[in-house]
């Protein structure tokens, strides 16, 4: 931990002194630094017991939250972030500014801040300090309570993250986020391979043998009705979950704001994309593995809760000297989310709030001023977390409930309000603001009031609701009369060249999500290989072998052509 703080000083410590440098990295970031942050930031510590909890009391459906998330960041790679490069944007509110009114860039902030301040910084602290405690049994190694194990685990993740979010900035974040994402694939790859050594006994291939023939229903990622995630809510709420999430949530798609191209910012979505389908090797395949050691037929016992499942598993199958690495990895891993969140949270007050305040009564913000305040909102944002987060201990069965769910009030019509600000050449501010208000009221009525008399899937609520505001936003923009339709105006901030590359990487990224599904059904192990499984893979291989084959011919083609 302290190598990456060294490293991560010493790329940062130049580009720090200035608002794009403390808040965009200079608009400098590479793709390697972009994927890496992305990454890490979307992956936590309270995922890797979460979903391999999933998958030891379930099945594999919840995979769908990891790896549908791939189509959303091709979304990313191709709409969003052309549109916000062009116009050289650093914040999310700052773009509906320009499509909508300052009034909607307030009340973005407003959503934002409340779901970021009350709720998603705190539980980011709790949850990973939770899992840390779990994997670690802490307070038996420091003899000291679990309360104040908790606390003291909040306090340090805490302050080592907010080190680096506020005096580094946005390049130390992306740069400790990457090698802190690389520990984490390597520890993360090494459990489910040693999990398989110790199921089959000393031998991998064994290992791998039984987890594929043996009680295959926990391969199965086509969730059913009683499952965690419906295979249904992929192709409705799930969808605009991932979009929200991946093209205009603030504390992510901050990162492709920072690219030095469009073509490095393409590559780095596009990677991230392909982490995302590795998740279920690392956060999902240990479940199933746990399963078979303590659960299955002729495991031993079973455990007192799903939760336990990838713990107990790092601890038998990890030895002693690598479980100090592993907890750092771990850490590096919740500190990453945390101090991302209170970055961009600095973020959004100073640009969208702060700035526009002072500017109208006549006084322009200069770089050291609002560095200066940066500074002092992420220090008073992360002191309320440190706060906040150990109360979490003392309801967690409700507050867990009301996490799940709590996004839904602002997620959706976040989505709604941008899609249609990208495609729609007249907008409405007043429609957009209508769409806020019904979608908390109507949203929060199903989730509380309605509940009991429609049962469907929280998920299936968003894609109804989605489609009602999307008319709303459609027939407030009839009423407007604008004198012409919108046209972005161009920074010129980066060279928006596209990579050359992207459809056909953005086509072999969806292939790896639909070949997946394809192994994890009843079409591929569950219940053991079909026939129909060998030719569907052979004609994924073949379409995608054909078109990069045709493609690199066709940019030698253009290269050559160029040159002569």
């Amino acid at each position: 931990m302290a190598l990456v703080a060294w490293v991560s000083y010493r790329a940062a410590r130049r580009e720090a002194d200035t608002q794009e440098g403390y808040f965009l990295a200079g608009r400098g970031l590479g793709a390697l630094f972009i994927a890496g942050s992305m990454l890490l930031t979307n992956l936590s510590a309270e995922q890797l017991v979460g979903l391999n909890g999933s998958a030891y009391g379930y099945n594999l459906s919840s995979m769908a939250w990891e790896v549908t998330a791939a189509f959303a960041t091709i979304a990313m790679a191709f709409v969003f972030l052309p549109k916000y490069l062009a116009g050289a944007f650093t914040t999310l509110p700052e773009f509906l500014r320009s499509r909508y009114d300052d009034s909607l860039r307030r009340w973005t902030v407003l959503l934002f801040m409340v779901g970021y301040g009350l709720v998603t910084i705190p539980s980011v602290l709790y949850a990973g300090s939770l899992a840390v405690l779990q994997l670690f049994d802490l307070p038996l190694l420091l003899d000291i309570g679990r309360g104040s194990a908790l606390v003291l685990t909040i306090w340090t993740i805490g302050l080592v993250g907010s080190a680096y979010a506020i005096f580094g900035g946005m390049r130390a974040i992306a740069v400790s986020d990457t090698l802190n994402g690389m520990g984490l694939l390597v520890m993360g790859l090494a459990i489910p391979l040693l999990g398989l050594r110790l199921l089959g006994e000393g031998d991998i291939v064994t290992g791998a043998v039984i987890i594929a023939t043996e009680e295959s229903h926990k391969l199965n990622a086509i969730g059913g009705s009683n499952d965690p995630t419906p295979f249904a809510t992929l192709f409705t709420g799930m969808l605009l979950a991932n979009l929200f999430y991946w093209c205009t949530n603030q504390y992510v798609i901050q990162r492709t704001l920072s690219a030095r191209s469009l073509a490095e910012g393409q590559k780095g979505v596009l990677l991230s994309g392909f982490f995302k389908v590795m998740v279920p090797l690392i956060m999902m395949l240990p479940g199933v593995i746990a399963y078979h050691l303590y659960w299955g037929e002729g495991a031993a016992s079973g455990l007192s809760s799903m939760d336990l499942a990838y713990p107990q598993l790092v601890r038998d199958v990890l030895p002693g000297w690598a479980q100090g690495l592993f907890l750092a990895v771990l850490m590096g891993a919740v500190f990453s989310s945390f101090n991302s969140l209170l970055n961009s949270a600095a973020t959004l007050l100073c640009l969208d709030v702060y700035a526009p305040l002072r500017a109208r009564r006549g006084h322009r913000v200069d770089d050291e001023e609002m560095i200066r305040i940066a500074k002092r909102a992420g220090l008073g944002i992360a002191i309320v977390s440190f706060i906040i987060a150990p109360l979490l201990q003392y309801a967690p069965d409700g507050l867990w409930q009301l996490i799940r769910i709590f996004t839904g009030f602002y997620n959706i019509p976040v989505i709604a309000i941008v899609l249609f600000a990208m495609f729609a050449k007249r907008t409405s501010p007043e429609a957009a603001k209508a769409v806020i208000v019904f979608h908390v009221i109507a949203y929060g009525l199903m989730q509380f009031v309605f509940k009991e008399t429609l049962p469907i899937h929280f998920l299936h609520h968003y894609a109804v609701l989605f489609v009602i505001e999307l008319g709303i936003l459609f027939i407030g923009a009839r009423r407007q009369r604008a004198e012409r339709p919108w046209m972005m105006d161009h920074a010129d901030s980066v060279d928006l060249t596209p990579w050359r590359f992207a459809l056909p990487c953005a086509v072999s990224l969806g292939s790896c999500v639909v070949g997946l599904y394809l192994l994890f059904s009843p079409i591929g192990l569950v219940g053991g290989l079909s026939f129909a499984f060998w030719p569907l893979m052979s004609l994924l291989i073949t379409l995608n072998a054909g078109l990069w084959l045709h493609w690199i011919y066709r940019v030698a083609r253009l290269d050559y052509s160029n040159s002569g």
